[in-house]
């Protein structure tokens, strides 16, 4: 270009071109001499102008590179080459600035590039991007975007082949190896081997019924016969989940569960599924439909300890496989759901919303929906379905090897507590395929004793077929008073939580499966009366300004009086005003908390739990330790105060351990660590010895002298003969068709126990009232049989060790008593409780237990064991009287409410 520019004619001097250039860049020394002009010399780091000229000089009188930048020659005598030649070497020099270009002395370009241009260096991967700036120059390119999607995507690939080679099919036959569990004792010893999978026998396809196919692809995965054995939804929805933290999901079609059924590895990982998902793939590719399906029932948990459908048509019909009909069929393939929630039997001790009568629920409802699906299907005629209309009950329970007497009940306990303390859960049947090792905190002597303790008094007094006829009012109960007749117990450790004992019943082996010493539904009593005053003397109630009442605040102890709430409103039941009713008609006017809680008198603390709030006694109930579960259903109905609630016999052993440790709560446990195959089973929480204070000291330890009382001359009078400082209490659940429990519960400083006696229909799961149970000479209370018990059991569990008493308690409050509006001036009854009357004669003060006494005798201010026959509140003349009431009409509708038509009336005593 430059070669055709017209060239001007030199100034002499330079002119001003000459001296414009001479501004904007340095002159080159003379050869030999010094440079001349400002700036750093040619080469310098720092040097940012235009550099001068080429190092290799003009070539065919043309000169070359960007150092020309004006007219004529400069100082350096290059001709000038005009504007053009401006522009490029301006430009040339923008991007020396800007980094993108070569630096100077590099090899001149042609047609105009500059003669300090070096060109960018070629990278493998452009990035950042050359030549580009801002924004632009992170942004990739398309084809970087598709190289990259396609190098990622053939890794996958790579990855998805290799895994997919390495991987084997499942074999059902080592996937149905029996493992056992092995439990142990406290002390470190073998309790029993057992609770394994060995209730598995596998058969082949040909010998599972065609109905029970059906059924199982109708319920489970309806495009099993086309599918390729995996779901990508049900995948994705499963690695979403772990990704969040959520619980795990397994695979949804059949051959997803099979292949889960037969790893030996069952831990919730994503390596695991991703393990899972490649051996479903090549089981769908390598493994027929019929072998897959074979797999999958000969290896599914069906519940009751049983694996495999071969173990379950016996477990649950008596039958072999291949005789199941269809309804039955799809009775079992509804097990597959869950048979914790779907077995008609309940597995209450495992989750206590899976009671018997909700799973039958379940059960028949998804039983009923699996054959109309197999309609819908059409795997069976609208015909045929319509002859299934009869929900096939399954047969009772059995008992597993090695699980006869406690130990059924103890490995039970055990494996709840499991169940319920790991995360991610060790759930039943993974209990159930074996291979762990179990330490527990029973002890084995003191299990034995409570065992010997309640077998002593149960033949001593509970004698089916020897005539103790029930001695009620409803007919439907006339017959042998002693038959049906349950126990339960617990033993725990204050302070601790440490579970050393249960009776659980006579044993799975005799056919009894409901564990009592963790049952639910069988209301406390009186023995829930310490609560409410504990909850008193923390909140105090609505007239006392928050101030605390003590032992010695009086309240209105006579039967049948109107009770209000909170507000000061009165309680209505069926349009009608609540009255309260005790066990007896006695007048006792005005009578301390002390006297209540002692003679277990119900109207106190029926209006006592309302003036405090019930809320609160919940509160207090709730941080002592017992679950909310359990007081869920009566929670805010009045009779709520005196024991509607139903908690365990170990969560009230651990609860009254409360009050034992001065208000210090803890958690009840009876596992100490897991193993599982010799290493330890991380997902086992071991036991945390977190204590929380629940009560104040001084409120605690007051509860416990007045419970102290309750032995000394109340209504536990039996426990004197442990001759040791104890705290305990009566209690006893009453409706109109008498007793339907009794309970003692009681303790030292180092062992709190609880003791429960009740009649249930084994087949009906209802309670029953126990008059006449025990004999005539029987009162069917707290006080008696279970007290009897709980004495015996104490003195061989404590043998010869220390009694170390209680801690004296520290004043409540400011100390000052307030009494119930309208009350007397109190009058301290705490300092010097009188002396229990010692004649042999009965006396005649009523107790608030029910007593066979058949005469009625004016009170006297000495207190007995024995009571008057219960009034009604139906019956309210009964209760007016100085003869004997008559009975009763019985009903268990539930406890008086708030303006409800809940029905009846349920009483509760010591």
């Amino acid at each position: 270009m430059s070669e055709h520019r017209r060239k001007q004619p030199p100034s002499p001097s330079g002119g001003r071109a000459a001296a414009r250039r001479g501004g904007q860049q340095p002159t080159p020394p003379p050869s030999g001499g010094r440079r001349t002009g400002g700036g750093p010399p040619p080469g310098d780091p720092g040097r940012r102008d235009v550099p001068t000229g080429s190092p290799s000089g003009s070539h065919g009188g043309r000169a070359e590179g960007p150092d020309i930048i004006g007219g004529g020659k400069d100082s350096g005598g290059e001709p000038y080459q005009g504007r053009a030649a401006a522009r490029r070497a301006a430009q040339g020099h923008g991007r020396r600035r800007g980094g993108a270009g070569s630096g100077p002395g590099g090899p001149a370009g042609r047609g105009g590039q500059g003669a300090g241009r070096r060109p960018g260096k070629k990278r493998f991967i452009d990035y950042p991007r050359f030549g580009k700036d801002g924004w632009r120059r992170w942004m990739p390119s398309w084809r970087q975007v598709t190289a990259l999607c396609i190098g990622f995507i053939g890794t996958l690939v790579g990855i998805a082949g290799i895994a997919y080679a390495m991987v084997d099919v499942p074999d059902v036959n080592k996937a149905s190896q029996a493992q056992n569990n092995v439990y142990y004792w406290a002390d470190g010893s073998r309790m029993v081997t057992g609770g394994g999978s060995v209730n598995r026998q596998n058969i082949p396809y040909a010998k599972i019924p065609k109905a029970m196919r059906d059924a199982v692809i109708s319920a489970e995965n309806k495009s099993f016969e086309t599918d390729k054995g995996v779901d990508p939804k049900g995948i994705a929805r499963a690695l979403f989940n772990m990704a969040r933290g959520g619980e795990t999901q397994g695979g949804s079609t059949i051959t997803q569960q099979y292949v889960k059924n037969t790893m030996l590895d069952q831990s919730q990982t994503v390596s695991r599924k991703f393990k899972e998902l490649f051996i479903s793939i090549k089981v769908g590719r390598t493994v027929s439909k019929n072998d897959i399906m074979a797999g999958y029932l000969n290896t599914s948990y069906f519940g009751r300890g049983a694996w495999g459908l071969q173990a379950a048509a016996q477990t649950y019909y008596g039958v072999d496989a291949e005789k199941l009909n269809p309804s039955q069929c799809a009775m079992l393939a509804a097990l597959l759901k869950g048979p914790t929630y779907y077995d008609p039997n309940g597995n209450e001790n495992i989750d206590r919303s899976a009671t018997a009568a909700a799973n039958k629920v379940r059960a028949e409802s998804r039983w009923g929906s699996i054959l109309d699906n197999e309609v819908r299907f059409g795997h069976m005629s609208a015909a045929e379905r319509a002859k299934y209309t009869t929900f096939p009950m399954p047969q009772g329970l059995k008992a597993q090897a090695g699980m006869s007497g406690q130990i059924g009940y103890l490995v039970s306990t055990a494996n709840n507590y499991i169940i319920q303390h790991s995360s991610p859960k060790i759930t039943q049947d993974m209990l159930d395929r074996g291979g762990y090792q179990i330490y527990t905190t029973f002890d084995k002597a003191k299990v034995d004793a409570l065992k010997v303790s309640v077998e002593k008094v149960q033949a001593d007094r509970i004698k089916p077929g020897a005539g103790h006829m029930y001695t009620g009012g409803d007919p439907q109960f006339k017959g042998d008073a002693d038959t049906n007749v349950q126990f339960g117990a617990a033993s725990v450790v204050p302070g601790d939580g440490k579970i050393v004992a249960i009776y659980g019943g006579p044993g799975m082996d005799k056919g009894e499966f409901n564990n009592n010493a963790d049952t639910a539904g069988v209301p406390v009593g009186s023995t829930f009366k310490p609560f409410v005053l504990a909850a008193a003397m923390t909140y105090g109630t609505n007239y006392s300004d928050g101030k605390p009442l003590t032992p010695d605040s009086k309240y209105n102890a006579d039967d049948l009086i109107p009770i209000k709430d909170h507000d000061g409103n009165q309680i209505m039941n069926k349009g009608e005003v609540f009255k309260q009713k005790n066990e007896s008609s006695y007048k006792w006017g005005y009578v301390t908390l002390n006297k209540a809680m002692e003679q277990s008198i119900n109207s106190p603390f029926v209006q006592l739990g309302e003036d405090v709030g019930l809320d609160k006694v919940k509160d207090v109930a709730l941080k002592s330790g017992i679950l909310e579960s359990s007081m869920e259903a009566t929670q805010n109905v009045a009779s709520f105060s005196i024991g509607t609630s139903t908690p365990s016999a170990i969560r009230m052993a651990n609860a009254y351990g409360t009050f034992a440790d001065s208000g210090v709560s803890v958690e009840p446990y009876s596992v100490t660590k897991v193993l599982h195959d010799g290493d330890t089973d991380h997902a086992f929480k071991k036991p945390e010895r977190t204590k929380t204070v629940a009560l104040q000291p001084a409120v605690a330890d007051t509860v416990t002298q007045v419970l102290q009382n309750v032995v000394k001359k109340g209504t536990g009078k039996a426990a004197l003969e442990l001759h040791r400082d104890v705290a305990g209490k009566t209690g006893t659940t009453d409706t109109d068709g008498g007793t339907r429990s009794a309970w003692f519960v009681g303790y030292t400083q180092q062992l709190s126990t609880s003791v429960v006696m009740f009649r249930q229909d084994s087949k009906k799961k209802q309670l029953q009232p126990m008059a006449g149970t025990g004999g005539p000479s029987s009162t069917t209370h707290g006080g008696d049989i279970p007290a009897t018990i709980w004495t015996d059991y104490m003195k061989k569990a404590l043998g010869n060790a220390d009694d170390p008493g209680f801690p004296k308690p520290g004043k409540v409050g400011d100390g000052k008593t307030i009494n119930e509006k309208g009350a007397p001036s109190p009058t301290p009854s705490m300092s010097t409780p009188p002396t229990p009357s010692t004649s042999p004669t009965p006396s005649q003060t009523p107790s608030q237990e029910p007593s066979e006494t058949p005469t009625w005798q004016p009170p006297t201010d000495t207190p007995s064991p024995t009571d008057t026959p219960r009034c009604s509140i139906f019956n309210p003349q009964d209760c007016n009287s100085s003869s004997p009431p008559s009975s009763p009409t019985p009903t268990d509708t539930g406890p008086p409410g708030r303006n409800n038509n809940n029905g009846g009336t349920r009483g509760s005593s010591g």
